[in-house]
């Protein structure tokens, strides 16, 4: 897409799946939130386009399959340096991110962690009805679904979604959400439905499955928390080694000590389920040791954090305009091929394109300000924060006389 063409039409492919989702007699739309702005990810770029968002008055909403907010800067290098953001010499990813959420906090921006977007649907008067799909039921006792009507969305998903790698085991999907969860967010409510779930087992006992600082926070707060003092942990992984900040590690070898969580060094190989269907009851893992031996390890639940992996997943489907999966934008609006969707960093491809945190906060502001203007239907002021008594008061700060 060039410079000169604007996006004027909606994809055929999402205008499919409107008339075919329309077309379902006797089943009314479930009510959804109405918002100016939706960005998918909360990555530095996406957070960036918040502030932009929020300085023009724009309260956004912000989706992420994660837990917290911080995209790639949290999960692939939280304690690693970064030396090429503009006026600071040196942070770590997670220093990064910190800095980014202080930022636009003023604007108050709505978080929906550990959500993806299952389906986007055109509407007639220019908005996007889009649904978020939680990981896992909602504490209510809800799907996990949101619906929201949102008059933009923006794309920072840089890479893709983070999700979950799959534990590939005969029979497991049944049980995802009952009895296996993947990297669960470990919150007290969370917590609070699982120990209830355990309450029904004489002998308790949470498997937690894998060797990163997810799994090793995974063993700790299982250990630790309260409600589950009744419940037996083991952490099962490939070898006796972990890779976790030193706290964490510290934390995990003093559990050992007292006997609080048992580490086995083994790899599953199957799962013994009673009856089967809606009905299956997960009662043990199958595994072999370090040295080769076949071993049955009880199971009430199984914790699985063996790692995240990238994926572009439904964003494939919406029909907009890819290549080599990036999308492709307009480079003065950052608009992509569907009329009120914007795209920044890394997820998208244009002449020229850097794949730098500094090149998505440019491309974060650009499109923030086409939306803008596409919302507002004129040409936008261009205002200074640092003169502006009008930013001045939405950032929350004192304007000199």
């Amino acid at each position: 897409m060039t410079d000169t063409q604007r996006p004027e039409t909606v994809p055929d492919t999402l205008i499919a799946a409107t008339e075919a989702s329309s077309a379902v007699s006797g089943v009314d739309a479930p009510a959804a939130q109405e918002v100016d702005a939706l960005i998918i990810g909360a990555g530095p770029v996406g957070l960036f386009t918040a502030f932009q968002l929020g300085l023009q008055g724009v309260q956004a909403h912000i989706c992420d399959t994660l837990s917290v907010m911080g995209g790639q800067c949290i999960e692939l290098y939280a304690d690693k340096p970064i030396y090429d953001i503009p006026g600071i010499p040196l942070c770590t990813g997670r220093e990064l991110a910190a800095r980014l959420q202080q930022q636009i906090a003023p604007f108050a921006p709505v978080f929906h962690p550990r959500t993806q977007v299952a389906e986007v649907q055109a509407q007639g008067d220019g908005r996007w009805r889009v649904q978020l799909q939680g990981q896992e039921p909602a504490p209510d006792g809800g799907d996990g679904t949101t619906w929201l009507l949102a008059k933009t969305i923006f794309v920072t998903a840089g890479v893709g979604a983070f999700v979950p790698k799959q534990l590939r085991l005969p029979g497991i999907e049944a049980l995802v959400g009952r009895q296996v969860f993947y990297h669960p967010d470990l919150g007290d409510a969370w917590v609070a439905q699982q120990a209830a779930a355990l309450a029904a087992s004489k002998v308790p006992q949470v498997v937690v499955h894998g060797g990163d600082e997810a799994a090793v926070q995974a063993a700790v707060t299982a250990a630790q928390h309260p409600l589950l003092a009744s419940a037996s942990v083991v952490l099962l992984h490939r070898r006796d080694q972990f890779s976790a900040p030193q706290a964490l590690l510290d934390a995990l070898a003093a559990l050992r000590a007292s006997g609080r969580v048992e580490v086995i060094v083994g790899m599953p190989q199957s799962l013994e389920v009673a009856e089967g269907g809606a009905a299956a009851r997960l009662q043990a893992l199958a595994y072999i040791d370090a040295d080769g031996q076949d071993q049955r390890l009880p199971c009430d639940q199984l914790w699985v954090c063996q790692g995240i992996s990238p994926k572009l997943g439904p964003l494939l489907e919406w029909g907009l305009a890819i290549e080599k999966k990036q999308l492709q934008v307009a480079t003065d609006s950052f608009a992509t091929s569907a009329t009120g969707i914007y795209a920044a960093g890394d997820i998208v491809s244009y002449p020229g394109k850097r794949k730098l945190i500094l090149c998505g906060f440019y491309e974060a502001t650009m499109a923030a300000m086409a939306a803008i203007e596409y919302l507002h239907g004129e040409k936008l002021l261009l205002e200074y924060t640092t003169t502006s008594k009008r930013l001045h008061e939405r950032l929350g700060v004192s304007h000199p006389d």
